[in-house]
C-alpha cells in the first residue's frame, strides 16, 4: 500500500452517459432545451453535427499561412527523440511508456538503470501497442498497468479503445512480454479496477451487471476472483451503498509484499468517504474524520492523513497533517491505538504528494507555491524529518520510487528551464540528475513574477507572469491566462515547452493563476471555494485578469484565456460573466451546462464540489455561474473556441457542444472541434496533439495579436 488517494481514484473512474434524460426535480429537460440531443455522444445526428463544425473550424483556422509552421513546431517537440522517458522503478528494470512518430500508440519498454545513466540506452520492448491495436483492429490507449509485488512481473494491463477512461483489462507476463494464454480477463469495458492478492487471486472492483454501480455509476462493490473460475460466480468480500459516489475493498500491504489486511472505503460524496478495517471477519468502520484517509506504511507505523482539524484522544491534529499508529496495535484495536503527529503544515504550505521506498516516506510540499521534499523515517520511537537537497524556486515532483530499496527519481521544473530527472539513492547517500530535457524554445530575456491581485471579498490571490525582461507594459502585450481552481488541485510553474515554442517567443504573455478551490495552499484553499462558495474562484480569476490589465501588462483587446476540464468551466464562467473582459477563450474538454451537469459523463460524482442541482436551493447557486445558461441574447461575448473529444466519458462532449450550439443559434461567433478519439487524458497521437495545439495557437494569435480579428 503505497499510497490512498480518494481524489486520483476519482479523477480516474469515470463512464459513458449517452442517452439524455428528461427533467426532473426543476432541471432543464427536452422541452427546455433545444440542444440537448447533443448529450448522445455518438448518434448520427450528433456527429454529423461535429463533422461541419470541424470543417467550418479547420477551414477557418488551418488555412492561416501560419498553421503548418505551428503544427510543425509542435510535432517536432513531441516526436523529439531526446525528450526524458520517465520511467518507473521495477526489481526486473526500469519500465518506461514510449510514443514517437514510428510509434503513435506508444511502446512499453524496459531497460537498466546503468543503460539509463546513458545518452542511449538500450531498451527492450515488453509490448508495442501499435502492433497490438493492427491485430485486433481497435483503437487501444494504453493506460498503464497493476502488478503483483514484489516481483512485479504479472501484471493486469488496462487499454481503452480510442481513449476512454474506462477500460478492459488483460493478464501480461512482463517476463515472456506476452498476454497469459487462459489468464485473467476482464473484456468488458468498465471503471474500476484490480489488485494482486497472490499469483492466484485478485480483488476486483468493476460493473458487474445490474444493480453492481452507484448511482453515479462507479462500481460499489468488491469480488474476490480466484484463477480459473467464473468472475459471476467470485465471492463478494465488500459493498457500498448505491447512494455513494464509488466504494470498494483493497489491501492493507507494506513495502515488503506483506498483506496484513483488507481496508475499504465508501465515498458518501466526492470529498467525503467512510473507511473501514476487516478484524475477525467484521467490517469495523475507522473513527477518522470524513475527510482523512489512510496513508501508507512506514517503517511498521500505519500513517493517516486529515483534510480537516482532528480531535481525537484528548489532542487535535491540524488540518494536511501526517499522524501515525503503531501497525500491530492498529491491526489488534483499529480505533483504539495511539495516534501521534508525524508533520503539521507551517503557514502558506502543503503537502502535495508521497511516496514510500523500502525505508522511509518523501513528501513533496509546495511552500507559498514552490516545491520542496521532505524524508520521514521512524526511528528509535519518533520521526526524524530531514529535507531533501533539491533546487530551490522550482516545482518538484516524485516520478517514481522502489519498494526494494530506498531509490526516488524526481522532477524539478520551472517555466523557463527544461526539466530535468534527479535520482537519490538514499541507501549509498548519493544525488545525481540522469536526465535534462532539451530546451524547446529560447528563453533568452524571458522573465518570471508573482503578483497578488485582490479579489471580490480582498482576499490575496497570487499569480506568476512570464515576459519578456523589460516589456513595455502599455496594455499592448498578447496574453494567455490560465488555470484551474478546483478539487483541490495545484497549479504550479512548469517548463512551458510548445507555449513557450508558439506563444512565447512570438512575443506572448503568460500568466498562471492560483486561485481558490485548487491545491496551491492546502485544504482550507480548496474547501472554502466549493459549492455555494464556488463564485469565488471565479472571482479570483477576473481578478487576477483586472489586476493584469491595471498593471499595463495586457488590456481587454488582447487577453485570452484558456483552461480544460474543471478549467473549462472556470473560462466559460470568465467570458459570460465578464464579456468585455477578455477578447479570447479557450474552453476545453469543459464542464458548461451546470444545471445538467449530474445527468451528464461522470458530472454526479462531482456533487461535493459543486453541488445538487435537483435541490432549489443549491441550483439557486449553480445557476446564478452555469456558463451554458449564462449565454444570452444581447451581449457581445468574446468569440470563444470550444473543443472536446467523442471519447470523453469523464466531462463528455455535450458540455463543448451545446455551448457552441448556444452560441450559434443567437448569431455570436464561436469555433468549434472536436477530436473522435483521445478522451478526456487526450490519448490521440501526436500527429493529432500537434494538429489541436495549431489550431488553438492560431486561434489567440488571431484574436488577440492580429490587427484584424475575425469570428467563427
Amino acid at each position: 500500500m503505497k499510497l490512498v488517494s480518494t481524489l486520483a481514484m476519482a479523477a480516474a473512474m469515470t463512464l459513458a452517459t449517452t442517452t439524455p434524460a428528461a427533467a426532473q426535480d426543476g432541471v432543464p429537460g427536452p422541452e427546455d432545451d433545444p440542444h440537448i440531443w447533443l448529450e448522445e455522444a455518438r448518434s448520427d445526428e450528433a456527429l454529423d453535427w461535429v463533422r461541419a463544425e470541424n470543417e467550418l473550424t479547420m477551414a477557418a483556422l488551418a488555412s492561416d499561412p501560419r498553421f503548418e509552421t505551428l503544427k510543425a513546431e509542435a510535432l517536432a517537440i513531441y516526436d523529439s527523440e531526446d525528450k526524458i522517458p520517465y520511467v518507473s522503478i521495477r526489481p526486473d528494470g526500469l519500465y518506461n511508456f514510449w510514443q514517437d512518430k514510428e510509434n503513435p500508440r506508444g511502446l512499453v519498454r524496459r531497460t537498466t538503470l546503468e543503460s539509463y545513466r546513458t545518452d542511449s540506452p538500450e531498451w527492450e520492448t515488453v509490448l508495442d501497442v501499435d502492433a497490438l491495436a493492427e491485430a485486433e483492429g481497435k483503437e487501444w490507449v494504453y493506460k498503464g498497468s497493476t502488478c503483483l509485488p514484489p516481483a512485479q512481473t504479472m501484471c493486469m494491463i488496462a487499454l481503452s479503445d480510442g481513449g476512454k477512461d474506462a477500460t478492459i483489462l488483460r493478464e501480461f507476463d512482463m517476463a515472456t512480454k506476452s498476454f497469459v494464454a487462459g489468464g485473467f480477463t476482464l473484456e468488458n469495458e468498465s471503471q474500476g479496477g484490480v489488485q494482486w492478492l497472490d499469483q492466484d487471486t485478485l480483488l476486483v472492483s468493476r460493473d458487474f451487471g445490474e444493480g453492481s454501480l452507484t448511482d453515479s455509476e462507479y462500481p460499489l462493490s468488491t469480488r474476490v476472483w480466484k484463477r480459473g473460475t467464473s468472475i459471476e460466480d467470485a465471492p463478494e468480500i465488500f459493498r457500498g451503498e448505491q447512494s455513494d459516489v464509488w466504494s470498494g475493498a483493497s489491501l492493507l500491504r507494506d513495502g515488503d509484499a506483506v498483506v496484513h489486511g483488507y481496508t475499504a472505503f465508501r465515498a458518501v460524496s466526492f470529498h467525503e468517504t467512510e473507511h473501514y478495517f476487516q478484524k475477525d471477519g467484521e467490517w469495523v468502520r475507522l473513527d477518522i474524520p470524513l475527510k482523512a484517509s489512510p496513508y501508507g506504511i512506514v517503517d511498521d507505523q500505519l500513517l493517516f492523513s486529515t483534510d480537516v482539524d482532528w480531535e481525537t484522544q484528548g489532542q487535535t491534529f491540524p488540518a494536511d497533517s501526517l499522524i501515525a499508529v503503531d501497525l500491530e496495535a492498529f491491526k489488534a484495536d483499529p480505533n483504539g491505538a495511539t495516534k501521534t503527529l508525524v508533520w503539521a503544515p507551517e503557514d502558506r504550505q502543503t503537502k502535495q504528494g508521497a511516496t514510500i521506498t523500502s525505508d522511509s516516506l518523501y513528501v513533496t510540499l509546495l511552500d507559498n507555491v514552490r516545491g520542496k521534499v521532505m524524508k520521514l523515517d521512524y526511528a528509535d520511537g519518533e520521526w526524524v524529518r530531514n529535507a531533501v537537497d533539491l533546487p530551490e524556486n522550482a516545482t518538484i515532483g516524485i516520478n517514481a520510487s522502489s519498494d526494494e530499496r530506498d531509490e526516488v527519481m524526481f522532477t524539478v521544473t520551472d517555466f523557463l528551464n527544461p526539466s530535468s530527472l534527479y535520482y537519490l539513492d538514499g541507501e549509498a547517500g548519493t544525488m545525481e540528475v540522469l536526465k535534462t530535457s532539451p530546451a524547446y524554445f529560447d528563453s533568452e530575456g524571458m522573465e518570471v513574477e508573482q503578483f497578488e491581485a485582490t479579489s471580490k471579498d480582498g482576499t490575496k490571490i497570487p499569480y506568476f507572469v512570464v515576459k519578456p525582461a523589460g516589456a513595455t507594459l502599455d496594455g499592448t502585450n498578447p496574453t494567455l491566462l490560465t488555470g484551474y481552481g478546483g478539487f483541490q488541485v495545484p497549479r504550479l510553474p512548469a517548463y512551458l515547452g510548445t507555449t513557450g515554442k508558439m506563444w512565447l517567443e512570438r512575443g506572448g504573455v503568460y500568466i498562471l493563476g492560483n486561485m481558490r478551490g485548487g491545491g496551491e495552499f492546502g485544504p482550507g484553499w480548496h474547501q472554502s471555494a466549493i459549492r455555494e462558495n464556488k463564485q469565488r474562484t471565479w472571482d479570483d480569476f477576473i481578478a487576477i485578469a483586472e489586476d493584469a490589465v491595471a498593471r499595463g501588462i495586457t488590456s481587454p483587446d488582447h487577453l485570452g484565456i484558456q483552461g480544460g476540464s474543471q478549467g473549462g468551466l472556470l473560462v466559460g464562467t470568465a467570458f459570460t460573466q465578464r464579456p468585455d473582459l477578455f477578447d479570447a477563450a479557450i474552453v476545453q474538454i469543459p464542464l458548461f451546462d451546470m444545471l445538467r451537469y449530474h445527468l451528464i459523463g461522470r458530472g454526479a460524482s462531482w456533487i461535493g464540489e459543486y453541488g445538487d442541482p435537483r435541490i432549489p436551493e443549491q441550483r439557486e447557486w449553480i445557476e446564478d455561474y452555469s456558463p451554458y445558461q449564462k449565454i444570452v441574447e444581447g451581449v457581445d461575448y468574446p468569440t470563444p473556441f470550444l473543443w472536446a473529444s467523442t471519447a470523453d466519458d469523464r466531462t463528455h462532449p455535450a458540455h463543448a457542444r451545446k455551448g457552441a450550439a448556444k452560441l450559434k443559434a443567437l448569431g455570436q461567433p464561436y469555433y468549434y472541434y472536436e477530436e473522435m478519439t483521445g478522451g478526456h487524458s487526450g490519448g490521440v497521437d501526436n500527429e493529432q496533439r500537434a494538429q489541436l495545439q495549431a489550431l488553438q495557437y492560431v486561434y489567440l494569435l488571431q484574436q488577440l495579436a492580429d490587427d484584424e480579428q475575425t469570428g467563427g
